[in-house]
C-alpha cells in the first residue's frame, strides 16, 4: 500500500476563535481541516466548556511542511500573546496523499 509523509499540525485554543481561525487556515493553504470539541487543564487552569464560550476546540490539519510552517507562524505571531493557544506538529502517513 502507498504511503506519503505529510504534517499534522494541531491547534488546541479557546472556541471563539473557530471560524476566524478556519478563515485563516484556508488562506494560509490548508486544503482541509477537523474540528472537535476539547476539554482539560493548562497553564490557564481548567477548561471545561461548561459554557460554549469557555470551552476549547483542537483543530486538525494535514497538510505539507511548508503550509504548516507558514500557518504555524501566523498563529503564533497573532495570538500567542493574547489567547490560550498550543500548536504541535507530527508526520503522519497518509494513505491517499492527493487528499493533501
Amino acid at each position: 500500500m502507498h504511503q506519503e509523509t505529510r504534517k499534522l499540525l494541531t491547534i488546541v485554543t479557546e472556541s471563539a476563535l473557530e471560524t476566524e481561525l478556519c478563515d485563516e487556515l484556508t488562506r494560509l493553504g490548508a486544503g482541509g481541516y477537523t474540528v472537535t470539541d476539547a476539554r482539560g487543564r493548562g497553564s490557564r487552569g481548567v477548561r471545561d466548556a461548561g459554557w460554549a464560550s469557555s470551552g476549547n476546540i483542537r483543530i486538525e490539519v494535514i497538510c505539507d511542511a511548508r503550509v504548516a510552517d507558514r500557518i504555524a507562524a501566523h498563529l503564533r505571531d497573532r495570538y500567542y500573546s493574547d489567547y490560550a493557544m498550543i500548536l504541535y506538529l507530527s508526520d503522519v502517513s497518509v494513505l491517499r496523499p492527493e487528499k493533501f
